[in-house]
């Protein structure tokens, strides 16, 4: 189908042209069941979708991505950023945005630094991925150029944010454990930034919303995300308590972690999902390979780019209001494979 306009949604809706142009623009009071018929056949058409683009591509030209050097390179560790920034860059290629990468070393880069970037690419936005320390936001903030934190937190609401919904989809994946029987589930997790302690908060939150005692929700500290720190860490954590110590369940804080616990299991003859469960959460590739295929919950990682250039679209177009900081939290769904067993 070519270019939809307006008679095309005019002739769909049963109405005038002039009438489409109201709805549209708020030009003039509408009847609801005429305002929703025209609504629905400019969806239904794509001419919503292609009257956002249009005005996406007229304000955004140029966006300065600043990310960790750690983040670029595609490999099996490193599938969460990767996935994301793929997505993203379709998407600026779709609108026809241009993006200017900046690499950022994240001990020593100063928020300044990434603005006079940003200055001097003549970026109508910015975009930062993970780092989420306050001063350098802070400095971003102060230089007035629009600009959103992907997969962070901005604790003092300085700048746009967009993040998965950490915290609830940790409580969801792990209430759904409860109701499949299980009571005492170990989360594996590491000491993180605070999108990684939200799913912390969401697991132990699980346990109180049950009514479950807290003694039953066990905690276990990897060094890190790489799957070779999490096969260390469980394998210390069984040693320590001598075997499982009444755990049926265990959920780990990333897939990669998920990856080696399960490594570890398989090491100590400990079968999955027989003696124990295990689930893990981002929803990465490599989670449909395991053995057992390895249940998890899913981050809309092909979404959060998107969103972020909406957020900055809207900042930008807003700009004469100063609108507040938005944090904007994508829904995380659970995927269901066999490395669960229910016990109920």
């Amino acid at each position: 189908m070519g270019k939809v306009g307006i008679k095309d949604v005019a002739g769909a809706a049963d109405v005038s042209v002039s009438t489409v142009s109201h709805v549209l623009n708020g030009t003039a009071p509408i009847s609801a069941e005429v305002r929703e018929r025209v609504l629905n056949a400019a969806n239904a058409l794509g001419y919503l979708a292609q009257r956002r683009t249009k005005a996406a591509i007229s304000v955004l030209r140029t966006v300065l991505l600043a990310v960790p050097t750690d983040a670029l390179p595609l490999s099996d560790n490193n599938l969460y950023s990767w996935s994301l920034l793929s997505a993203l860059t379709r998407e600026c290629e779709r609108r026809a945005i241009r993006i200017v990468p900046f690499e950022v070393d994240k001990p020593t880069l100063s928020g300044s630094v990434i603005v006079e970037a940003a200055q001097a690419a003549e970026a109508d936005g910015i975009l930062l991925l993970n780092d989420d320390r306050s001063e350098l936001l802070r400095e971003i903030a102060r230089s007035k150029i629009p600009a959103v934190l992907m997969n962070g937190e901005d604790h003092e609401m300085q700048v746009d944010s967009v993040t998965p919904g950490n915290r609830f989809a940790a409580r969801h994946a792990t209430n759904w454990l409860i109701g499949q029987g299980h009571r005492t589930i170990l989360h594996m997790t590491w000491e993180g930034r605070s999108t990684i302690r939200r799913r912390l908060d969401g697991f132990l939150e699980a346990f109180r919303v049950n009514g479950i005692p807290a003694s039953h929700a066990r905690i276990a500290l990897s060094d890190g995300f790489l799957p070779q720190l999490g096969e260390q860490a469980m394998l210390a954590w069984l040693d320590a308590n001598s075997g499982l110590d009444g755990v049926t369940a265990i959920f780990c804080a990333a897939d990669n972690l998920a990856l080696g616990v399960m490594e570890a299991l398989t090491r100590r003859g400990i079968s999955m999902p027989g003696d124990v469960s295990v689930v893990g959460f981002d929803g990465v590739a490599l989670g449909e390979f395991t053995n057992p295929p390895l249940t998890t919950v899913a981050v809309p990682l092909h979404h959060m780019g998107v969103s972020a250039l909406n957020l900055l679209e809207m900042r930008i177009v807003n700009a004469m209001m100063s609108p507040p900081a938005h944090r904007l939290e994508l829904g995380c769904r659970l995927i269901v494979r066999k490395s669960v067993r229910s016990l109920a």
